[in-house]
């Protein structure tokens, strides 16, 4: 078995990487996604991977895979059939919520509390209670909680989320609480906080519970389902998914905690890019992902990208280590419509798959920003190697409609949305670098996902960015991203501790505890132990705030000067992320003891380009420039540009999966890795 085979299911293209061990080929493929089943869109990518390779599926030992299943589970609300167990007396946990209003109204008079995930009368409280420290107060009625689970199960409950207070002190009850589910209504699908978040705060560990149980009965089904599909008389390549924390466990692991694959298309691409970049020479970056239906930006700096625990996935807050990636309802599919106000606009929705945009002949009735790409010459004739034929007519008709709205042709009206889908996508980017003191000027911009290129230098001129990267098969990075991660779980316990009488030997011991567990579950994945890599980290803040931040722990400290670091270094980084610290004035405290545990997998390696000379354009057709009107613009073929070629814009290079827009004022060089480096001339 020599073929390793990735595969990302986007929301319009089903994107598939495969690399052959023994020769070192890449092959980069793109098929359409299959939203109703999106397992027949990975089994027809992977066939086209071993057809590529002129291999059989036997020969293919190792299969990754990023999906949005779970994603699409919350983004569709799909909440009928949830309900949820909480302790006696709190009923009203997720009915109650936060007292804070989202950001953009004047004040909670204008603003409406989004769709609980479980109404009230599909909430059952059952006696039995734990204090903070894990102590029995009450014991727990068994028979309540019978009584409970079969309410629910009458009333149409199909999953069930168990959150009891302070379960993450003590889970003796909720373990219970399953084991008595399990016994009772073996067809339910349960979810315990102590298993999915082990961290104080009830209503955060209440809602993160709902998101697992929710889309649990989604993401099984299609896992078992995608399983299955790819094996052959029962055997077939291990399967590994990717988790929103930027690494990869099994398929039964990602099984037992969905939660974790929200994000698990994106954060794939991430680690692409801060791959390729890399190799470019770059360590402080800006992502700029842009897919069918939405376009995600993520910040690296120090070729690390930035992780979050705190996330919102609609107005639902999620409590689990993700890479910390902003999405923004824009991408080659995105809709162009007109409001009630006669205003013109872009997204979030989406044509998808499924007609698709105009051109794609499908069935799609509204212009899609694709569209707006032919209808100014963006794009060829055909895409992924002439499967998909554009009919440009049908798309001109289009936009002639729109912009007879606005006294407008049809190029202009097609130049306005691609203007204001580049302005929603510096939105995105604006949130993860102006709204935390970065300067978007001072990174470079790597564009991938199949779009990426077409809106990457409109972007980086929104926002005085001066460098540009295009990296090899852009609209498959996400894909290829799965093959340099690494397998990752993440550990988390509260153990609230004052600096000033904690006892140095109870965290350390409690760090250990977890470090150990952490071992076990990566060596079940087939890790062997020196590939192991265990990370500390705290959540600490100071007393009397109601918000702590993460400090991390160099790798190798352990003991008491694990500890000691963890309590100096908090002051530091409580200064760089506000910009103030009160260290010798204020008492510390710790909230959260957290571990990584990283398994490393082989990663192939990115073969350099053979050199080329001057860049020679295969042709030229007119393309239409805002403010300078059409122009005739030569196309270039990017295989055929060589390491060292340059050339110099307005141009458009094309490829298989993916369309580059170098315009007027910008040049482009190709590096040793087929990296395309667009830079902004002065």
């Amino acid at each position: 078995m020599s073929l390793r085979v990735a595969i990302d299911t986007g929301g319009t293209f089903t994107d598939v990487v495969a690399i052959d061990d023994v020769s070192g080929a890449h092959y980069a493929i793109k098929t359409p996604s299959t939203p109703s089943d999106p397992s027949i869109g990975l089994v027809e990518g992977l066939n086209k991977a071993t057809k590529a390779a002129k291999l059989k599926s036997s020969d293919v030992g190792q299969l990754l895979h990023g999906s949005t299943v779970a994603t699409n589970a919350v983004l569709e609300h799909k909440f009928d059939g949830l309900g949820l167990l909480v302790t006696e007396g709190f009923r009203h946990i997720i009915e109650i919520a936060r007292q804070s209003v989202p950001d953009g109204y004047g004040n909670s008079f204008f603003w409406v509390k989004p769709k609980r995930l479980v109404p009230l009368h599909l909430v059952r409280e059952v006696p039995g209670r734990m204090t903070f420290k894990g102590e029995e107060i009450t014991p727990l009625d068994e028979d309540a909680v019978v009584k409970a689970v079969g309410a629910l199960n009458d009333k149409g409950v199909r999953c069930v989320g168990v959150c009891l207070m302070h379960g993450y002190a003590n889970d003796a009850h909720e373990r219970r609480v399953g084991e008595i589910i399990a016994e009772h209504f073996p067809d339910l699908f349960v979810s315990l906080s102590s298993v999915v978040l082990p961290e104080y705060r009830e209503y955060e560990r209440a809602m993160t519970t709902l998101i697992d149980v929710m889309v649990k009965p989604y993401c099984q089904t299609y896992l078992q389902r995608a399983a299955a599909k790819v094996s052959s008389n029962g055997k077939g390549p291990s399967l590994l998914i990717m988790q929103s924390n930027g690494g990869v466990v099994s398929d039964q692991t990602a099984a037992e905690r969905p939660v974790t694959m929200l994000l698990s298309g994106p954060a794939a691409g991430v680690l692409g890019a801060a791959h390729m970049a890399q190799l470019a020479g770059y360590e402080d970056i800006l992502t700029l992902d842009v897919g069918g239906t939405s376009t995600d930006v993520s910040l690296i700096e120090k070729l690390t990208p930035h992780v979050t625990s705190h996330s919102l996935v609609e107005n639902y807050p999620v409590k689990t280590p993700m890479l910390d990636i902003a999405t923004v309802g824009t991408g080659g599919g995105s809709l162009a419509w007109v409001d009630d106000y006669g205003g013109l606009k872009v997204g979030p929705q989406s044509g998808g798959a499924d007609p698709g945009p105009i051109c794609y002949g499908r069935g799609g009735r509204q212009p899609a920003v694709t569209d707006a790409a032919v209808v100014l010459g963006r794009l060829p004739g055909a895409l992924v190697g002439g499967e998909i034929v554009l009919d440009v007519d049908a798309a001109r008709a289009a936009y002639q409609a729109l912009g007879s709205r606005f006294d407008m042709s049809a190029e202009e009206a097609a130049a306005g949305v691609f203007e204001i889908a580049a302005a929603n996508q510096v939105h995105g980017i604006r949130q993860v670098t102006v709204h935390r003191g970065r300067d978007p000027a001072n990174y470079a911009l790597i564009a991938f996902g199949g779009a990426g290129g077409m809106f990457a230098a409109d972007v980086a001129d929104f926002l005085d960015i001066a460098i540009v990267i295009s990296p090899p098969d852009p609209g498959n990075l996400s894909a290829f991203g799965l093959h340099v991660s690494d397998i990752k779980r993440d550990y988390i316990r509260t153990l609230v501790r004052q600096r000033s009488v904690a006892d140095t030997n109870e965290i350390d011991a409690a760090w250990r505890d977890i470090e150990d567990r952490g071992r076990d579950e990566i060596a079940a994945e087939g890790v062997a132990p020196d590939k192991v890599i265990l990370t500390r980290s705290g959540d600490l803040r100071y007393v009397g705030e109601g918000h702590e931040i993460e400090v991390s722990v160099p790798p190798g400290t352990v003991g008491d000067d694990a500890v000691e670091f963890l309590w100096k270094d908090f002051h530091r980084v409580h200064h760089d992320t506000f910009g103030f610290q009160y260290e010798g004035e204020q008492d510390v405290e710790l909230v959260n003891l957290r571990v990584q545990a990283l398994g490393s997998i082989h990663r192939p390696k990115v073969a350099e380009i053979e050199k080329g000379t001057d860049a020679i354009p295969t042709g030229q057709r007119p393309v239409y420039w805002r403010g300078d009107g059409w122009s005739d613009c030569p196309i270039y073929n990017r295989p055929d540009l060589g390491a060292g070629s340059t050339l110099v814009g307005p141009a458009v290079v094309e490829e298989y999966g993916s369309t580059v827009v170098v315009p007027a004022g910008w040049s482009l060089t190709v590096d040793a890795f087929g990296n395309l480096i667009l830079e902004k001339r002065s």
